[in-house]
């Protein structure tokens, strides 16, 4: 093989040849997915939108031309963006796909994409912390590299084979070094005190030394910011969005995995989050209306399905609660995996994502998005992480808690989750 370039053409074209939708979908409304029958081929769909997603970030930083190809779609006005959203791309598409990725290469149809898929992501975390690299990333400068730093170290923790085992030691010495850099910038009162949490918490699951205040401090804010009901403030106060599920309650939940047995503060906690986790995916999946919307409340909701990343990880983790099958968060989950990834100039002419909920809408994006910041919608697959014998994939198509209750059916009454938990 003579060059890079030869490498990625051969990689695309194998997932080309295994049937890489290269279409864009323009369906303005997709139609509501039925609950009646057997569950069919809905972890195809979501595989096809994997890859619609992956392609063009992936394919680019694999040729080392991320930075010369992407489009940076920003708010009008707003001209700063260029510094920082190919990180947002990486890292954000990364934490989404990362536990498929991690089931590992098979020689079936979808072990050979999840093989060709991890060989282009680990090539693309090489070209992003490579200082010699064209497309190598911005860690440092500003305060936004500290939020996709972290969520590239969360995808890091969620494939620890796939994306990190199998770097060679030249890519992790260059990302260990790159995510270090990060610690330059300090977080804020609010969710992003977690983004430094995470990163620490990478460090220490690998084996190199942490800072004990950056990770600790992020847990014991947000022990006091519990509001209750399965609900964390963003700081001190409550916000109605969807930052519980976007940051809060999947990095809290991953950083004290890894720390609660330590101490018994931090068991105990450990067990109280992994209840109010139950419960704000409960919430969530009532969210869920049987067309794919749900409400549109709060900022940064151009992140489309990924303002459903707890109900997802908690299909994918089996924390779901007992009123909530598997397959019924399958069902709700691609309704809105469909709703806001199918709607109609959802991606360009070449499939990079532009600002939007439902298609091209860019007076929802805000000031700090632009279009790496759009591949947080990617968490929503996390379920992909669920071999496909796994019940969330092979149950029939239950109806969700919307449509039981709106048709009839005599459903046990909600409540809210006990103070003590």
């Amino acid at each position: 093989m003579k060059n890079r370039r030869d490498f990625v053409q051969l990689v695309i074209s194998g997932a080309v040849g295994l049937g890489l939708a290269r279409a864009v979908d323009r369906t303005q409304a997709p139609p509501i997915i039925p609950v009646a029958g057997a569950a069919t081929d809905d972890r195809a769909g979501w595989i096809r939108r994997a890859e619609q997603l992956a392609k063009p970030v992936l394919t680019a930083l694999a040729e080392r031309k991320l930075k010369a190809t992407m489009p940076v779609e920003s708010q009008t006005g707003v001209n700063d963006r260029a510094t920082v959203t190919h990180l947002e791309a990486l890292g954000r598409l990364l934490a989404g796909l990362a536990p498929w990725l991690e089931l590992g290469p098979d020689d079936t149809a979808e072990g050979k994409k999840r093989m060709q898929w991890a060989t282009l992501a680990r090539a693309g975390i090489d070209a992003a912390t490579d200082p010699a690299s064209p497309d190598f990333m911005n860690f440092t400068t500003g305060s936004q590299p500290l939020v996709d730093a972290a969520f590239l170290a969360q995808a890091l923790r969620r494939a620890p084979n796939e994306l990190w085992k199998k770097l060679e030691p030249r890519v992790q010495r260059n990302a260990i070094a790159a995510l270090r850099a990060s610690r330059v910038i300090q977080p804020g009162e609010s969710n992003w005190k977690l983004f430094a949490t995470t990163i620490e918490v990478f460090f220490h699951s690998i084996g190199e030394s942490r800072d004990e205040v950056r990770l600790f401090e992020g847990l014991r804010k947000h022990r006091d910011w519990y509001l209750g009901d399965g609900i964390y403030g963003d700081g001190p106060e409550f916000h109605w969005d969807y930052y519980n599920s976007f940051v809060i309650q999947p990095m809290l939940l991953e950083a004290l995995d890894v720390v609660a047995a330590e101490v018994e503060e931090w068991r105990l906690f450990h067990e109280q989050e992994k209840a109010r986790f139950a419960r704000y995916a409960a919430i969530q999946e009532r969210l869920i209306a049987p067309d794919g919307t749900f409400p549109v409340i709060g900022r940064s909701i151009a992140y489309r399905c990924g303002a459903f990343q707890a109900l997802a990880m908690a299909a994918w983790r089996r924390l779901l609660p007992a009123e909530v099958a598997p397959a019924q968060a399958r069902v709700a989950l691609s309704r809105v995996i469909e709703r806001t990834l199918g709607a109609a100039d959802t991606f360009d002419d070449r499939g990079w994502l532009r600002i939007g909920l439902a298609g091209h809408q860019p007076a929802l994006g805000e000031r700090y998005i632009s279009t790496g910041s759009l591949y947080l919608c990617s968490v929503a697959l996390l379920p992909l992480g669920l071999p496909p014998t796994d019940s969330f994939w092979t149950a029939r198509r239950t109806p969700s808690t919307w449509e039981k209750i709106w048709s009839g059916e005599n459903v046990a009454a909600d409540h809210a989750l006990k103070t003590s938990a």
